[in-house]
């Protein structure tokens, strides 16, 4: 399945513009499998100056949003079990400057941070492998609205693509 194969009822607005970052020439596994590497050899491949780097007052580091999207994943694939599973219980949102305070990203090293997306990937992908057509199509609701399993799986990788070309655009 491919991101144009969603439907408008299966996600919040909002994702919309992380979900249209998501290449349609692959399927869901496989671009959760290859974008991740992608993003690894594009963040080994950027200065070490740059890591610690804050394009703007208050704004997060390149480890800072590393550990972000680590966070997030976690709680999207988590969401996407909940609902596969056809839990009706709603879940809350999370409040991602608050995470990102309490992570302490800045004193942790690169390889590390690099080495934990790589493990929750592949904790993703094993994920997301089990899911039937079915369990993909399930609707739950977290943030209090609508969400499909096979768009959390779009999320994750589109948000992972936002957030890499922030890096590009902003940090250097």
């Amino acid at each position: 399945m491919k991101p144009t194969q969603l439907q408008p009822s299966e996600f919040a607005t909002y994702y919309g513009a992380y979900i249209a970052q998501v290449s349609n020439e692959y399927t869901l596994v496989e671009e959760l499998e290859i974008s991740v590497h992608r993003l690894v050899k594009f963040v080994q491949n950027i200065p070490m100056d740059k890591f610690d780097y804050r394009y703007a007052e208050g704004k997060w580091t390149i480890k800072d949003i590393l550990q972000h999207l680590i966070d997030a994943e976690r709680i999207f694939a988590y969401r996407a079990l909940r609902f596969a599973r056809n839990d009706k219980t709603a879940l809350a949102s999370f409040e991602e400057n608050s995470y990102v305070d309490e992570a302490n990203a800045n004193s942790r090293s690169i390889q590390s941070l690099l080495s934990e997306m790589l493990v929750v990937r592949q904790a993703t992908l094993s994920l997301f492998n089990t899911f039937t057509e079915a369990e993909l199509l399930r609707i739950g609701i977290a943030s209090n609205n609508s969400m499909s399993v096979r768009a959390l799986g779009f999320v994750i990788i589109g948000h992972q693509n936002h957030h890499q070309k922030i890096f590009q655009e902003r940090y250097l």
